[in-house]
């Protein structure tokens, strides 16, 4: 998730949890201008049209949330709610008994978006040890992120990050992969896996990577600046390449 993104989003959720539904409209929206991948987002919207008594609208979006995540029990329930207000009783119903189906067939998973609130949770968690030089407890929590929503790609390029600050290159290269793999056009992750391979002494390694974050975002400032550095340094007879 780009920075624009990710602050459009996280404006749209403050003002959606102080119940400023006009706000947060106007950012929500923008971000499925972006990206229409958020179950979250989209029920959120469907809340707001519900309660602005745009009905069509508002069953579209949480329609779509389902879509996305069939197992979003709290959409779902908020469609039924919508259904029951239109007068639907037989969709509510037929919506509120797979809702709880599915919570009872398995009880014990977290829903995708509250798994992901936790998830940040224990990340900003993690940055507080990181900040304070306690790269242990940085790198327990980062864990706690990453096994809680693996396909985040943000939450393991910190892991890595926090990995690579304690001296755990491998580690720190192989959870990088990893994030690439489940996105590869996540830049934070390619700049960094250039880092760890410059931290490794694999210099020609470290130097493709930041080109081909170059190659996809020619003004990446970081990538630029580790080229720069790379390519300035004096050669040493025997140095790795």
């Amino acid at each position: 998730m780009d920075a624009t993104l990710r602050q459009l989003l996280t404006l749209g959720k403050e003002y959606y949890l102080k119940h400023d539904y006009p706000n947060a409209r106007a950012y929500l929206e923008q971000v499925i201008e972006h990206s229409q991948s958020f179950a979250d987002v989209y029920n959120m919207l469907g809340v707001i049209f519900h309660d602005m008594g745009q009905f069509s609208k508002a069953q579209e979006a949480l329609e779509h949330a389902l879509q996305l995540n069939p197992a979003y029990t709290e959409a779902s329930l908020n469609l039924a709610v919508l259904y029951n207000d239109l007068g639907k009783y037989s969709e509510a119903k037929g919506v509120y008994k797979r809702a709880m189906e599915t919570t009872r067939a398995d009880a014990s998973a977290l829903d995708p978006f509250v798994a992901g609130k936790i998830a940040n949770m224990h990340a900003e968690v993690g940055d507080a040890y990181r900040s304070a030089g306690r790269l242990a407890e940085a790198i327990v929590e980062y864990r706690k992120a990453v096994d809680l929503r693996p396909p985040f790609a943000d939450l393991r390029t910190k892991l890595a990050s926090a990995l690579r600050d304690d001296g755990q290159l491998d580690a720190a290269v192989l959870e990088l992969k990893r994030a690439l793999d489940d996105r590869p056009g996540f830049l934070p992750a390619r700049v960094q896996l250039g880092v760890c391979y410059y931290s490794m002494g694999k210099h020609s390694e470290a130097l493709a990577s930041w080109r081909e974050v170059l190659q996809q975002e020619p003004n990446n400032s970081a990538a630029a600046m580790y080229i720069k550095l790379v390519e300035g340094e004096p050669k040493a007879s025997g140095q790795p390449s």
